[in-house]
């Protein structure tokens, strides 16, 4: 299932199906103040949907968003930031790699998983929106006004969109559909990105041999860290470390909400020293099995578990994001970019408090999908 995602998030930045995603929000959204912003963290978020990665989201649409934005004179730590923070979507809205490395660490059903990120994704979008707005009513300069489009022009972007909505449909509405499972979905999710590609004239032989080899080193690297953190959770377990917090929990008579806040304050330390991915493999072993001992829903952990990596993304010094972009766009110095990102880790801020508040956001979905 894995390789078979990460092989349609490849195929689809190869068909450049980024264009058209940001071609119809800003349609709708441009001609607001700070409007190119907010369609970039839009067409991020539809991106998102048919990629996983949250770095090839955020390299894809700095070459997308950014010359649209200089265009209109935004400022380069508004325009950078929306980027950036709006990459971080392409691991919460499913098909996402790091919920699917979460669920094979904890053995927790992948499909449930990515329903559950459904609504908070649409959070999150809404909480950069958010963002977008409060910095440009701050200095209306930073983002002015785009050119606005009629009501035809805007419904003909929606036309072009078709492939993506199509493409997400098959793959999400057959398998919660019941038509295919898990890893059937992968598969027909790959073919179909294949076929745009195609399609669209984007694949040659070397291409396509290309798409291959790096989806083939991606999944290599991911199996061999994935492989290692199981190794390090059966040490875990060995050691008795799990069962020694729960000792220190009871204890002390903790409630389980300041436990939650507790490990929440040590990931948002982690995210600004270490890489994302080794956090999660590294963490989780750790603090699953008290979660699990404090009545918490593993669902919905791991979605708290990847809005606090999605914080990670962006914050300095080691906001993988951030470099990213900095590697795209050369102009633009790291302090810009990491100034601008300040608004929106506000944002995922306060995203992730409401959703340890409101556990129902995440749960909803699979509740309702998964109801036996």
């Amino acid at each position: 299932m894995l390789p078979l995602f990460v092989l349609m998030g490849n195929f689809a930045t190869r068909a450049g199906l980024s264009e058209e995603l940001y071609a119809a929000s800003y349609a709708f959204l441009g001609h607001r103040r700070g409007g190119l912003a907010a369609a970039t963290v839009v067409a991020c978020g539809g991106f998102g949907a048919i990629c996983g990665s949250s770095i090839a989201t955020a390299a894809t649409m700095a070459k997308v968003a950014m010359p649209s934005m200089r265009k209109f004179g935004y400022s380069d730590a508004l325009a950078s930031g929306s980027i950036a923070a709006g990459g971080t979507l392409g691991i919460l809205i499913p098909p996402s790699v790091v919920m699917i490395l979460y669920a094979l660490l904890t053995e927790t059903n992948v499909g449930a998983l990515f329903a559950a990120g459904v609504v908070p994704g649409l959070l999150a979008i809404a909480c950069y929106l958010g963002a977008v707005w409060a910095t440009t009513a701050r200095d209306p300069a930073a983002g002015p006004p785009g050119g606005r489009h009629s009501w035809p022009q805007r419904f003909a972007t929606l036309r072009a969109i078709r492939g993506v909505l199509l493409l997400f449909g098959v793959v999400m509405g057959g398998m919660y559909g019941g038509v295919f499972t898990p890893t059937e979905a992968a598969g027909v999710g790959a073919g179909g990105a294949f076929l745009f590609a195609l399609a669209r004239g984007a694949l040659t032989l070397r291409a396509t041999f290309d798409v291959l080899v790096e989806s083939a080193r991606t999944t290599t690297m991911m199996f061999s860290i994935l492989i290692g953190a199981l190794l390090f959770a059966s040490y875990i377990n060995y050691t008795g470390m799990p069962e020694a917090l729960r000792e220190l929990v009871q204890g002390i008579g903790a409630q389980p909400v300041l436990v939650i806040l507790a490990m929440m304050a040590i990931y948002l330390v982690l995210g600004c020293v270490l890489e994302s991915l080794s956090m999660i493999l590294l963490t989780v072993p750790v603090f699953f099995p008290l979660v699990k001992f404090l009545g918490y829903d593993p669902i919905w952990f791991g979605i708290i578990i990847v809005c606090v990596v999605e914080i990670s993304l962006i914050t300095p010094p080691v906001g993988l994001n951030v470099f990213v972009l900095r590697t795209v766009l050369k102009d633009v110095p790291l302090q810009t970019i990491f100034r601008g990102v300040t608004p929106f880790i506000v944002a995922d801020v306060v995203r992730l408090a409401i959703l340890i508040a409101f556990p129902a956001i995440s749960l909803f979905l699979p509740q309702l999908l998964f109801a036996k």
